[in-house]
């Protein structure tokens, strides 16, 4: 115990230079990552950059602490323990951690891919809405209705997503039908127009009309035109504005939009319940 406790005293000032150099390197490390990652909001707008690449120097800063504390403790066939031994406990943590280390590494390709952002609206396989996050672990969705979505960054790289914020402008179609008897240049030439007049064209985009189909009661259209489009809620918005506005035309103009009508014939003899 004697032997014990002059060693602890002897190895005290070492001790308390380990905790100070830990408590060093700590603060050290929050202000790398703070000075990194403004640093990349001046060059790179993506965020999830700047949230991993400050995680990692945030990570490597405090191993080197550790390192340079166990050297200063005088724990050297430690540290080299620890040094051979991690190739060891990676490979066995390689192996039990599969699922984990893939979706780490997902989050870091997601991070550095140019076709997704923070806040652009994307549809999966699995959900539709805004990016909230990306993290090492997964890829946060928030939809419309306010509800989350969290997507595996393993799951979410292996399958195609559609990225509805990478171009400012996009093409939507609205589906109408007109009745047989309807003077079919007439319903081109008003639904052309009054897209037009509503929804600016620009250089190189026009509006497009095509009849596409004789159904049961009805001749079927198309028309096709481009709008500003980097949220969902555009495209709702500019349907809702083209289905209204034909619907007020057509009406003026006395073109009619069939619709089918079901009769339902009772027979004369009603039954009866004999007692």
């Amino acid at each position: 115990m004697a032997e014990w406790m002059t060693e602890i005293i002897l190895k005290l000032p070492n001790f308390i230079m380990a905790i100070v150099i830990m408590v060093f390197f700590y603060f050290l490390a929050r202000t790398l990552k703070r000075i990194l990652q403004q640093f990349l909001l001046r060059r790179i707008a993506q965020k999830s950059i700047q949230d991993i690449s400050g995680k990692i120097a945030f990570i490597i800063v405090i191993f080197i602490g550790f390192f340079i504390s166990l050297s200063v403790l005088g724990l050297n066939k430690l540290l080299t323990s620890v040094l051979a031994g991690a190739g060891v406990l990676g490979l066995a943590i390689g192996l039990a951690l599969q699922g984990t280390l893939s979706n780490t590494f997902g989050g870091l390709v997601l991070s550095f891919m140019p076709k997704i952002r923070i806040n652009d609206y994307i549809e999966t396989n699995e959900a539709k809405g805004f990016v909230a996050e990306i993290s090492l672990r997964n890829v946060v969705l928030r939809q419309t209705d306010n509800n989350y979505v969290i997507i595996p960054n393993s799951k979410f790289v292996e399958n195609s997503f559609t990225n509805y914020s990478i171009s400012k402008r996009s093409r939507i179609a609205v589906k109408c039908s007109v009745s047989y008897d309807s003077n079919l240049q007439q319903v081109e030439d008003l639904v052309t127009r009054i897209i037009a007049e509503n929804f600016e064209q620009n250089e190189g985009e026009t509006v497009e009309f095509f009849f596409t189909e004789f159904d049961d009661f009805a001749i079927n259209f198309m028309t096709r035109f481009w709008i500003d489009m980097i949220k969902i809620k555009q495209e709702h918005d500019a349907r809702h504005k083209a289905i209204k506005l034909i619907k007020t035309h057509f009406d003026k103009e006395g073109i009619t939009i069939p619709f089918p009508i079901h009769t339902i014939e009772f027979s004369k003899n009603k039954p009866t319940r004999e007692e």
